[in-house]
């Protein structure tokens, strides 16, 4: 008798959040993931979900790779699914996850895509007097290149996180956790013309505390956000692969050529685990290889 796994999903959303204190976008996020599995499975007629095994569980990340998912997209899927099949067992739903045998897909396959220092200045100064909001979308800009922010903490900032005075603003990331990233000259200009110029007019009588926002006085969203990015991407003529991930890649890629510590740039990008920053360890490395591949007499 098929058993659908759905009936759990409600539960698990909530333990992810009230209880594991999960960041709203990646609750979202996995939510989405186990829908898609939870359709895939009902259509394999496999009966019910402890009859789960490691051939079947194969045969799902061969098809995501077949519906052409990057790598880092379908170990994400694995995430959620062993997070929900652990949680199954914590819960008494299951007696063992078999999902904890399956190993995650190289993640670093493909290296995340990087713009020069010389693009990222062009980029930075594409708002012009023709743009409606040209002071709103260079600190935008400005900001996402200077901190290695996500869209999401980006959007989320408040005028109370700002101290530019002090050159930082103060970051809520992943899993409710607090940072502080610095601003450099660049992005602490164009944050103060913005506030100075710009972001009355847009405040109006809303009274909004969010730093970046819109027309209509809100706040900016994830969407709007890779909206502008890919405008002005596409102005300067770079590749239609630029998203707002490109400048934090960017970010810590330019960072590490500059001879900045791998802990250091953990602890600025936000991650949980010093294996995720390690690609940009990759990148680097690629780089310069290239480098001496056109350049040295004998590469």
């Amino acid at each position: 008798m098929y058993d659908d796994p759905a009936v759990h999903l409600p539960a698990f959303v909530h333990y992810q959040e009230a209880e594991a204190g999960m960041a709203k976008n990646t609750v979202q996020a996995y939510r989405s993931d186990l829908q898609q599995f939870f359709e895939w499975f009902g259509k394999q007629n496999a009966g019910a979900l402890s009859t789960l095994d490691l051939q079947l569980l194969s045969r799902y990340l061969k098809h995501l790779h077949e519906r052409g998912l990057a790598a880092t997209s379908v170990s994400r899927h694995l995430v959620a699914i062993k997070m929900f099949f652990r949680f199954l067992v914590l819960e008494g739903a299951l007696r063992e996850s078999v999902v904890d045998l399956l190993n995650s897909p190289k993640l670093w396959q493909h290296l995340p895509h990087v713009l020069s220092p010389d693009m990222v200045n062009r980029l930075l100064a594409a708002p012009q007097a023709i743009d409606r909001f040209m002071l709103r979308d260079r600190a935008l800009l400005a900001l996402l290149y200077a901190t290695g922010c996500r869209a999401s903490e980006v959007v989320n900032l408040k005028l109370r996180d700002l101290h530019i005075d002090e050159s930082y603003c103060r970051c809520i990331g992943k899993g409710n956790k607090e940072r502080l990233v610095s601003l450099n000259p660049v992005a602490s200009s164009a944050i103060e013309a913005y506030l100075e110029h710009e972001r009355p007019l847009l405040a109006g009588q809303s009274g909004s505390d969010e730093l970046l926002i819109s027309k209509s006085g809100r706040s900016l969203t994830r969407i709007m956000v890779w909206m502008l990015v890919k405008k002005y991407a596409r102005r300067i003529g770079a590749s239609g692969k630029v998203s707002p991930h490109t400048l934090r890649h960017s970010f810590a890629t330019h960072l590490l050529a500059g001879g900045a510590e791998i802990r250091a740039l953990q602890e600025m990008l936000g991650h949980a685990s010093i294996a995720t920053t390690q690609i940009y360890t990759h990148v680097e490395h690629t780089r310069l290889k290239a480098v001496h591949q056109k350049y040295h007499p004998r590469g």
